[in-house]
């Protein structure tokens, strides 16, 4: 019994080093990445999206905004408070929407820690997540014209905790708050992988989430409810997945559920929307990402 648990931590061990080695330095590049943004680079997007509220756009406004949204490296507790003043200095609620949306699925950091999946998976990514804001704002639009959508009360802009007068040091303790937040779900999400890896077979993985591609993607879009905790953390299961024979679509599908109803994002969400527009956004994650799915297997 000994030597066969000997054996499996033999095997484990392996296949853990193996896939860190693949992906550590991704995970480090995007942390940097992405304190350099936090630090030196997120006033000037807001700045940018602020700026819009005085331009006569109209709903055409909706694009810029979700582009916004996937490069302010601000999670969704950062976001909303900037969505409120934003919302009490005139912005529209659709502009809104499709900043927010796409804030929440996409971000500088998890850009760059999406590379490591393929340049297929990455572009993707990008895309469907821009897409997701852009469409969540014209929802927002056609569904709100006359009363609010959001519910913005008590909710103010938190003080930046990157005041440090000297710069490196700035940038150094952002840094060490990413590592301290992403770390632990990075080394889970690569023991998961090592797990599957060792344990689950390809070739039935494979037809679950690749040959039966409806399917894969309605299962890929469901699992990414529970399953999702860290952007970062789940780099390594999807790229092992993939390379298990996971269907681009259902890849997709995964992408945009997971961290559209990450836990602590649901929280914020449901008391900024009120339970019957939430009931509208989990039904409308769920619409969007089987639907991108499927157009994304047909594309890819």
């Amino acid at each position: 019994m000994l030597e066969v648990i000997q054996r499996e931590y033999i095997y484990i061990s392996y296949y853990f080093m193996v896939q860190l080695r693949q992906i550590f330095w991704y995970w480090i590049a995007g942390m940097v990445i992405g304190s350099l943004i936090s630090v030196f680079a997120k006033d000037a997007i807001h700045s940018l999206f602020g700026g819009m509220k005085d331009k006569k756009m109209g709903i055409w406004g909706i694009v810029p905004a979700s582009l916004l949204g996937t490069i302010s490296p601000l999670c969704m507790y950062g976001t909303i408070p900037i969505a409120a003043s934003f919302s009490r200095q005139g912005m529209r609620d659709d502009w809104l929407a499709a900043f927010m949306m796409s804030s929440i699925l996409l971000n500088p950091q998890l850009m760059l820690y999406s590379t490591a999946l393929g340049s297929t998976a990455l572009t993707v990514r990008i895309v469907t997540c821009i897409l997701c804001g852009i469409t969540a704002g014209l929802f927002v639009h056609f569904r709100s014209r006359k009363t609010p959508f959001f519910h913005f009360d008590g909710f103010e802009p938190k003080a930046s905790r990157d005041t440090d007068p000297n710069l490196f040091a700035r940038f150094l303790k952002n840094l060490g708050r990413n590592l301290k937040a992403t770390g632990v779900y990075f080394l889970i999400g690569v023991l998961l992988s090592a797990l599957f890896q060792r344990y689950v077979p390809s070739d039935a993985f494979g037809e679950l989430f690749g040959q039966n591609e409806g399917f894969g993607v309605l299962l890929a879009a469901t699992i990414g409810v529970p399953l999702y905790a860290c952007g970062g953390g789940t780099i390594p299961l999807l790229q092992q997945w993939l390379a298990s024979g996971m269907s681009m679509g259902s890849a997709a599908a995964f992408m945009i559920t997971g961290p559209a109803t990450k836990i602590t994002n649901l929280g914020a969400l449901k008391i900024v929307l009120g339970i019957r527009h939430f009931l509208m956004y989990i039904a409308y994650i769920m619409l969007f990402s089987l639907i991108s799915g499927l157009i994304v297997n047909i594309i890819v």
